[in-house]
């Protein structure tokens, strides 16, 4: 296998819309040479180094690294819950840089989803009640109906009710996927979607998202150290060492600790 980091596969702006595939008019999320670094102390620590990532209506993009390369940062930054700490992103035509922190929050309102590792369900709500929340954002009638229906789609139209704890963690996932698909979104962004499960509920959990995923023709970034997982995108880049770049997942390595 090449080295990733080989400047020739790097993504750059010069190859950002080669890679990507894309006409400016159906581009959901472009970044252009993102730096994040953080100061602890004396020292400065680069993290990420000159990004640039364009993402196009409809996609679905894996960003494949080992634990610890900087992946849930960069979601961070991409999905403007983190500020970068040089380059540029646009979200939906609109420069985050030039937004506040409010102004972010309403830019992702009924626009962005969410689906996390460890779930981030709100443990003295319901299911159902859970799965509510991103509909205050953006209001519109209904809404106790329209989340009980999403509940319905992922299996547990009958555990509505139910408490976080009172649920597996395959259910609690499975209501973060409603959660995140109840505004009819045009982003989700997934981390790790499938670290806190076993294989066979973690299967059962991605065939579920990419089958929500596609029926709604959402635009799909997730982050992963599993090859088998990033292989179910329509298009792979790899995050190592801090540098971003285009990259094959390999059939038989089953994840970024073995490769």
């Amino acid at each position: 296998m090449s080295d990733s980091s080989d400047s020739s596969s790097r993504v750059t702006p010069e190859t950002l819309t080669a890679s990507g595939q894309q006409g400016a008019e159906n581009t959901v999320l472009q970044a252009t040479s993102l730096c994040k670094t953080v100061t602890s102390g004396e020292r400065t620590l680069s993290i990420l180094h000159n990004l640039s990532l364009n993402v196009v209506a409809g996609e679905s993009v894996a960003i494949l690294g080992k634990s610890g390369a900087g992946k849930s940062t960069l979601l961070g930054l991409l999905a403007g819950l983190d500020i970068p700490s040089d380059g540029e992103l646009v979200m939906f035509g609109h420069a985050l840089d030039r937004l506040d922190e409010d102004g972010r929050a309403g830019l992702r309102a009924g626009r962005v989803g969410f689906v996390f590792q460890n779930f981030q369900l709100l443990p003295t709500l319901s299911a159902v009640e859970n799965v509510l929340l991103p509909l205050e954002l953006s209001p519109r009638s209904g809404e106790l109906k329209t989340a009980q229906y999403w509940l319905e789609r992922v299996g547990l139209g009958e555990r509505t009710s139910h408490l976080p704890k009172q649920l597996s963690g395959g259910e609690q996932q499975r209501v973060a996927i409603a959660r995140a698909f109840v505004t009819d979104p045009e982003l989700v962004f997934a981390d790790e979607p499938t670290g806190n499960l076993d294989p066979e509920t973690g299967a059962q959990v991605i065939d579920l998202l990419f089958s929500l995923n596609q029926e709604a023709g959402t635009t799909l970034i997730l982050v992963t150290h599993d090859h088998a997982l990033a292989r179910r995108c329509s298009r792979c880049l790899r995050l190592e060492n801090g540098y971003l770049s285009e990259f094959q997942p390999e059939a038989e390595a089953s994840s970024e600790e073995s490769a």
